[in-house]
């Protein structure tokens, strides 16, 4: 029986058994080089390769060192992606960070403690957070920063108001969707729920909260910020019953910081002249008639 006729050493690669490129398949090559980028979704190196060739050129890096600084750029680019499309998801209202929370502004508040909660290992747990205090104290910035530190380090989060998130609940369980919008808001690792007891909510707003608070226990984190304290949450929902329910779960794994402190929208208004303090106490007053008017001819 015949043998097949071996190949020739010089038309086939020993690392990777593919034909040894010859002059001109090499032109055809580079010919089909974005082609080939784009079908391996290296859009990075595509629209970069130029100026990175040139860069690794002028760093003198060898073949090995250069594909390495090719891949490095493509990693860094997906992952920038990455982020603005996870950030985009979570719906956050705005951007703030760590960096710009004042810190010395709200003296309650431990600074040590919030860096600590920044490395999201409470998110890595199943953990929750609870943030406590009275409105314009950062408990919204704290919130949208340390979201933005989940995103960064791969967890999946979504921002909503409270009003917002018991209002989809309500719609659904009325038009016989509630299951669909339980596992809408039970996905993400991380859900954030702000601002919750600021205004009154439907009757059957505690009930259906309950339902996502049962479904996310141990299994997602939530973090909530309340302008009420927890002894208050009965009146919150308006039933006690659920109220307790709704902590038990919510606090068994949590951590809780409580703000004490004046709201930094008062703040910049005191300083302008609007408010001024109340003898023996830290709550703005009304500015009176005669300054109210001095403030209307000086606008």
């Amino acid at each position: 029986m015949a043998r097949n006729k071996p190949l020739a050493p010089t038309t086939m690669t020993a690392a990777a058994g593919m034909p040894a490129p010859e002059a001109g398949d090499i032109a055809q090559l580079v010919e089909d080089l974005d082609g080939m980028l784009s079908r391996l979704r290296l859009g990075a190196i595509r629209e970069q390769l130029d100026g990175l060739l040139e860069e690794a050129a002028r760093r003198q890096l060898n073949l090995r060192e250069a594909l390495a600084w090719l891949c490095a750029a493509e990693v860094a680019s997906k992952e920038q992606r990455r982020l603005s499309m996870a950030m985009t998801i979570a719906h956050f209202p705005f951007v703030r960070t760590l960096e710009g929370f004042e810190f010395e502004a709200q003296p309650s508040i431990d600074p040590a403690k919030i860096r600590d909660l920044a490395t999201c290992r409470w998110v890595a747990n199943g953990d929750n957070l609870v943030l406590l205090g009275p409105p314009g104290v950062g408990k919204t910035h704290l919130e949208v920063a340390l979201g933005r530190e989940a995103v960064s380090r791969g967890y999946t989060v979504q921002f909503t108001t409270a009003m917002e998130l018991l209002g989809s609940l309500v719609k659904g369980q009325q038009q016989g969707s509630l299951e669909v919008r339980l596992a809408q808001y039970s996905k993400p690792k991380l859900l954030i729920v702000d601002e919750l007891g600021y205004l009154p909510l439907e009757p059957e707003a505690g009930h259906l909260f309950f339902q996502l608070i049962s479904r996310r226990y141990e299994q997602g984190s939530v973090l909530i910020s309340s302008n009420r304290p927890v002894e208050e949450w009965d009146e919150v929902f308006g039933d006690q019953v659920v109220a307790a329910a709704i902590l038990d779960r919510l606090l068994h794994h949590s951590h809780v910081v409580t703000i004490r402190g004046d709201s930094y929208r008062l703040r910049e208004k005191r300083r302008s002249g609007l408010f001024r303090p109340r003898a023996g106490g830290t709550l703005p007053a009304l500015p009176s008639n005669e300054e109210g008017n001095k403030s209307s001819r000086l606008n």
